[in-house]
């Protein structure tokens, strides 16, 4: 037998605590490189420039809700996006003297957000100033009683849902268009290094009784994994103290620290309130409701998967199985979450193709230009 002969030595087994580690540490380079691949693809998408769009040579008058948190971020979207847009912005809100500063300013457009506290004898004069005027309503359907009211003051009418376009022209409203929110991308971004937060699934909401009816059916199945729901009233929900603080009751998240745990979460699911609430909505009329809410752009800028429950019009806005998924009841939400928890590279595809689109077509700067774009031509 030749010397440079071996024989080969075969390996010895594996214990059961060597063959756990050793799966762990493989599961731990897999998942690594997984999450290090999406970080990667949603820097270079959150990076590319923005479509430019033009400047206009008007001046605006900008009044903002007078509400605060959380009205104030959509306050700052769109007075952003009208600083960028156009050759002068004053800005203002519903508590001030509007007839004087649209006198001394002599504006081309005043643009109200939500105008629910604004005096609409204010609004009367400033149209008597041959100044256009235009409001930008943000919680229909919920609040028609009072919506219904106020839209006839004003030249332009903007709303968020679809099925409030004809009760306002129902009512003589000449121009009202179909414009729903969208998202802030400095508030609203993927995270691109390693997320503080790591969780399977979030849900960010207050706790409305069609969303504690739609969770208690399956929240044992839905903590089987790493979720966690935040968000004022929670405790409505039954046993809720047996999750401890894997529910965060009665807290207020900021859009920053929002976008966070969207973005390090793996799934976030999107339930929209109901138009039927005796306990929160003004809705007598029982106007339906068909349109994305805002968190449905939030969320998809955020480069995470959206779970969301089946919206009418949703379909516009984004293309579901391929950049959002929908669900319709509480079983099909829980399967899904299932199949793309075990389905890595599909999750991380849809939440991709989500962030690419919001990008292109739902960011606050083309919501305004368009707004503008009717106003101005």
């Amino acid at each position: 037998m030749s010397k440079d002969f071996i024989l080969p030595v075969p390996p010895l087994p594996l214990t059961p605590a060597e063959q756990a580690k050793l799966e762990g540490r493989l599961n731990g380079f897999k998942n690594g490189y997984s999450e290090g691949y999406l970080r990667g693809r949603l820097a270079i998408l959150d990076g590319r420039p923005e479509e430019p769009l033009p400047v206009r040579d008007i001046h605006v008058m900008y009044v903002g809700s007078g509400k605060g948190y959380p009205y104030s971020p959509l306050d700052e979207a769109v007075l952003t996006s009208l600083q960028s847009l156009t050759a002068e912005v004053t800005a203002t809100d519903v508590h001030q003297n509007l007839v004087e500063l649209a006198g001394a300013k002599r504006p081309h457009l005043v643009l109200v957000l939500d105008g629910m506290e604004l005096p609409l004898e204010q609004i009367d004069q400033i149209r008597g100033m041959g100044i256009r005027t235009a409001i930008w309503l943000t919680d229909d359907p919920y609040y028609t009683d009072f919506t219904l009211g106020i839209v006839n003051h004003y030249d332009y009418v903007f709303t968020l849902e679809q099925n409030c376009v004809e009760y306002y022209r129902q009512l003589g409203c000449t121009e009202v268009h179909y414009l729903p929110f969208a998202a802030y991308r400095p508030h609203y971004r993927p995270t691109i290094s390693r997320t503080p937060i790591a969780r399977d699934v979030s849900f960010i909401g207050s706790a409305y009784w069609n969303r504690v009816n739609f969770f208690r059916e399956i929240m044992p199945q839905l903590m089987e994994f790493n979720t966690v729901i935040n968000g004022i009233w929670w405790d409505r929900l039954p046993d809720a103290q047996l999750y401890g603080d894997r529910i965060e009751i009665g807290k207020w998240m900021s859009p920053q620290e929002t976008a966070v745990a969207y973005s390090g979460s793996k799934i976030v699911i999107n339930l929209h309130r109901s138009h039927v609430d005796d306990a929160f909505n003004n809705n007598t009329l029982a106007i339906s409701a068909a349109s994305p809410n805002p968190r449905t752009f939030e969320i998809a800028a955020s480069g995470t998967l959206q779970l969301s429950d089946v919206r009418d019009d949703l379909p516009s806005f984004y293309k579901p199985g391929e950049e959002i998924v929908t669900f319709s009841t509480p079983q099909e939400m829980m399967d899904k979450i299932r199949y793309y928890l075990a389905n890595e590279e599909e999750r991380q595809a849809i939440a991709l193709k989500g962030l690419e689109r919001t990008l292109r077509d739902h960011t606050y700067p083309k919501r305004v230009n368009q707004l503008l774009t009717i106003i101005f031509g």
